[in-house]
Parts: C-alpha cells; structure tokens; sequence
C-alpha cells in the first residue's frame, strides 16, 4: 500500500496533465511514481529535465542504459524501478525481449559483449550499498568506453538511486503493464513485493 497516494489525472494542473499525457503516450500507461511527484510540480520538473538530458543522450544505446538501471535497481532492491525498466527497455528502446530477459545472466549470456558486461558490472556494484563501485570496474569500462560515455552511465546509475529510494521508500504501486512484464519475463519466484496489491 502506498504511503502517499499518486494524484488522480483529473487532479493535475492543466499543463502538467499534458505534459504527462505525452509520457503516458509513449510508456503506455501513467506512471504512479510521477502522478505521486506531481504533488510537488517543481520538483517533477526538475527530474523530468534530468531524465531528458540522460536519456536524450546517444553516446550510451538507451536500450543498455535501461538494462543498466534494471541491475542497479535489483542491486539496491527496487522492485518497482526494475519493473518499470525492463518494460522500457523492451517497449521504449527496443531491446529484444530475449535479452531484456537473460540481463540477470549478462555475465555468461552469449547475448552481452565485454563492453555490455563491463556497464552491467558497474551498474550492479554502485546500485548497491554501500557502494561497490572500484577501480577495477573503471579499468574494464576504459577498455571499451570513452570518458564522457563513462560519465553517462554513472548519470544512468545516479538518477535510479534517486529513483530507488523515491519508490522503494513511497511503497510506489506498480501499475499493470510493468508488472506483467516483469511477471512473465523475470520467473516464478519474481514478486512486486510493497509494490503489488498483496
């Protein structure tokens, strides 16, 4: 249950109901956590901003930055975030659902290359806490990514830290398409967890 429930669409200001149509448009449903944020509209703006400029980016595929935000986001124990990402991974960015999938196993999976391993592994070390993010970690991205496309995922990775704690902390209620993604697509024993009806 929710500790603070999302605004009703019918209880938005006028241009952030248009704004957030546009955003419900291209995810395919109205996103709880922004209906939530919405309550405070300089604040929703702000992030959409943030979001706008690190996804907007295309030195990093935003397919990958997604699946990024998926493992950091099952490191630091956000549900909801890992729902929401692995649908927009699949849905927004067109990532095979095959690989949307096997992220779990991106370090075996034939589907992820050295340079795709190399992200995921950040991601996963600095979505945890404390941080485990080393040296070591930036050694391998050195290998296959440029300062500035380092610079990004980091980004990637510290905007789903505000994102996970935003969620996880408001028990943020998973709306259906994300979560039957992750139903279907992340195996039986997946559960929403305070982000589900149970």
């Amino acid at each position: 249950m929710a500790h603070i429930d999302p605004l009703a669409p019918d209880q938005l200001p006028d241009g952030l109901r248009e704004r957030l149509a546009a955003a419900e448009e291209r995810m395919g449903f109205a996103s709880n956590d922004i209906l939530t944020m919405a309550r405070w509209p300089d604040l929703l703006g702000a992030l959409e901003g943030l979001i706008g400029t690190i996804y907007g980016s295309a030195e990093v595929d935003l397919g990958l930055k997604r699946m990024m935000a998926m493992v950091a986001s099952s490191a630091a124990g956000c549900r909801y975030c890992e729902a929401h990402t692995a649908h927009g991974a699949a849905r927004m960015s067109g990532v095979d659902g095959e690989k949307v999938a096997a992220v779990w196993d991106y370090r075996t999976s034939a589907l992820f290359s050295d340079a795709e391993r190399a992200a995921l592994d950040l991601a996963f070390a600095a979505g945890q806490t404390p941080n485990a993010a080393t040296e070591d970690h930036f050694a391998a991205l050195r290998a296959h990514w440029s300062e500035r496309q380092i610079v990004e995922m980091v980004a990637t990775i510290a905007l789903f830290g505000f994102l996970n704690r935003w969620n996880d902390t408001l028990a943020t209620p998973l709306e259906d398409a994300p979560l039957g993604h992750a139903l279907e697509n992340f195996g039986g024993d997946w559960s929403a967890g305070k982000h589900g009806s149970e």
